[in-house]
């Protein structure tokens, strides 16, 4: 049995797209938009020569399991709102995974959590 999400051999990356923006956060994220409704996710990085972490656009193979996933319409609709000032309402590739109830990609010792639901 497997305890955490593991990259497919095989994927393509036919949802979510490549956000830009200036978020106190990130710079860059991965969206998810239905009609005038957008939701922002991000996953933490780590850079192992300067020992700095980074919160960015998804894995590409993990955008499409997100949204075919049965609950994603109901987690988007109750977190996804209208972009104001160029910023969507953001959460983690954690927080989303455990709403879904999915497996979650392996944590590492050196993320960060965020104290509240909104980021």
């Amino acid at each position: 049995m497997r305890y955490h999400y593991e990259k497919p051999k095989i994927y393509l990356s036919m949802y979510g797209k490549l956000h830009i923006c200036e978020h106190p956060v990130y710079s860059a994220c991965t969206l998810f938009q239905i009609e005038d409704k957008g939701l922002a996710v991000i996953q933490q990085r780590f850079d192992s020569e300067t020992k700095s972490t980074w919160w960015c656009e998804l894995d590409p193979w993990l955008t499409d399991d997100l949204y075919v996933h049965p609950g994603f319409k109901e987690y988007f609709d109750k977190r996804a709102g209208e972009c104001t000032d160029g910023l969507y309402p953001t959460v983690t590739i954690r927080q989303m995974m455990w709403a879904l109830k999915m497996k979650s990609i392996p944590k590492e010792r050196w993320e960060t959590v965020f104290d509240r639901a909104d980021i």
